[in-house]
């Protein structure tokens, strides 16, 4: 029998067989089922809103807010004129009553 002849260097392994991985399936737990969120009083978690015109604020910032709106909703000037006067006038007769008496 012939001798063999022997390999040189190191002999490549094959290259692996494509294998696809399989995903892993999500287990689904059915006492914690998601389901949509629902937004009524006592049920979840309000959704975040404008909360300013609720903030308490002092007495000169609702007049201040009530002037502006009353100046710019007014549609007859002079009526909101007559007003103003009749009281600053009212409130200057009373203001002369007690300092006289």
């Amino acid at each position: 029998m012939p001798k063999r002849k022997k390999a040189k260097g190191k002999k490549v392994a094959p290259a692996p067989a494509v294998v696809k991985k399989q995903e892993a399936k999500k287990v689904v737990n059915p006492l914690f089922e998601k389901g949509p969120n629902n937004f009524c009083i006592g049920q979840d978690i309000q959704p975040k809103r404008d909360l300013t015109c609720l903030v308490k604020r002092p007495c000169y910032i609702w007049l201040w807010w009530q002037r502006a709106v009353l100046s710019v909703n007014s549609e007859d000037k002079g009526a909101l004129t007559k007003l103003v006067e009749a009281i600053r006038t009212n409130y200057n007769d009373r203001y002369d009553e007690i300092c006289c008496h």
